[in-house]
């Protein structure tokens, strides 16, 4: 973990997207965050030493879900499927699946597997798993505060953790998507989906894959006056009863051509019960003294 020192900044951004308004100050304490999102190595070791099932491998509940078709009532989760011509940008159930049987072991459905990925990011982890496995090793999911903060490795204001072009010198420095989204995905950074933690240059606070690679899971209700609209990183539409956690960061999944949001300032909303191929977490300690 890396020691962040707390204090007060400016949050959000007033030249993206409408839900990061306004920029304005915010106040952190001091506090631990993982230096990289939990990879599928430290996920595998808290299911092996609990027993736990994530929320992907469940069936879901009838009562929970009184509309869906009986085929969907299955364990299984939402896969990104690359349409092969383009299509609506306006519709994003166009490149979004729910796929029986797919979960953090299986990230593309059956046949598919993380064999080779230990050190790649655990996916398909809903709100209730990311706060399970935090609970299990005494930490806690970061506020959006205090993730924003952490983000932002230092640079007051900038647009990204390493200042205000998205690629200096050429240089990509995290992993997001190249090409036409959604059906286009060149990989000029050398991935197309998810990457090994600590495969980019670390933030001023030495925190690996803080932007892009996935999105992360805050404990942080997302507010519903500030709502975003859609982009390919929300896999449908969201119940308007439901609540909302916001997560940060973006994800291999944001191009800049429909969703330019690996940014410290980029927010989304997403249910508890979201289950996907490209969000994660990644946790904090508070109240502990650094060395």
């Amino acid at each position: 973990m890396s020691f962040i020192p707390g204090g007060t900044f400016l949050m959000g951004s007033d030249a993206f997207y409408r839900e990061e308004r306004p920029v304005r100050d915010e106040t952190v304490g001091a506090f631990w965050i993982d230096t990289s999102p939990v990879t599928n190595a430290e996920f595998r070791r808290f299911v092996a030493e609990t027993g736990y099932v994530t929320f992907s491998e469940r069936a879901p509940s009838p009562e929970a879900y009184p509309d869906a078709a009986p085929e969907f009532l299955v364990p299984g989760s939402l896969v990104f499927v690359k349409p092969n011509r383009p299509v609506s940008l306006r519709d994003n159930l166009a490149w979004w699946a729910y796929v029986p049987g797919a979960d953090w072991r299986h990230p593309s459905g059956p046949g598919s597997s993380i064999d080779g990925k230990d050190d790649h990011p655990v996916v398909h982890v809903a709100h209730e798993d990311a706060l399970a496995y935090a609970r299990w090793c005494g930490k806690a999911l970061p506020t959006e505060a205090e993730w924003e903060f952490a983000a932002r490795g230092g640079l007051e204001g900038a647009a990204y953790p390493w200042g205000d072009e998205a690629t200096p010198n050429g240089r990509h420095m995290a992993n997001s998507w190249q090409g036409r989204f959604p059906y286009e995905d060149i990989a000029e950074d050398g991935y197309a989906g998810t990457s090994p933690v600590g495969a980019y240059p670390p933030n001023g606070y030495g925190l690996n894959d803080i932007v892009g690679n996935v999105w992360e899971w805050t404990a942080t209700p997302f507010a519903s006056g500030l709502a975003a609209e859609k982009s390919c990183c929300q896999s449908g539409d969201k119940r308007p009863s439901s609540v909302q956690y916001v997560v940060k960061g973006g994800s291999h999944l944001c191009a800049p051509n429909y969703c330019l949001r690996f940014r410290p300032a980029a927010r989304q909303g997403e249910t508890p019960d979201t289950s996907t191929c490209h969000i994660g977490f990644r946790c904090v300690l508070r109240d502990a003294a650094p060395n």
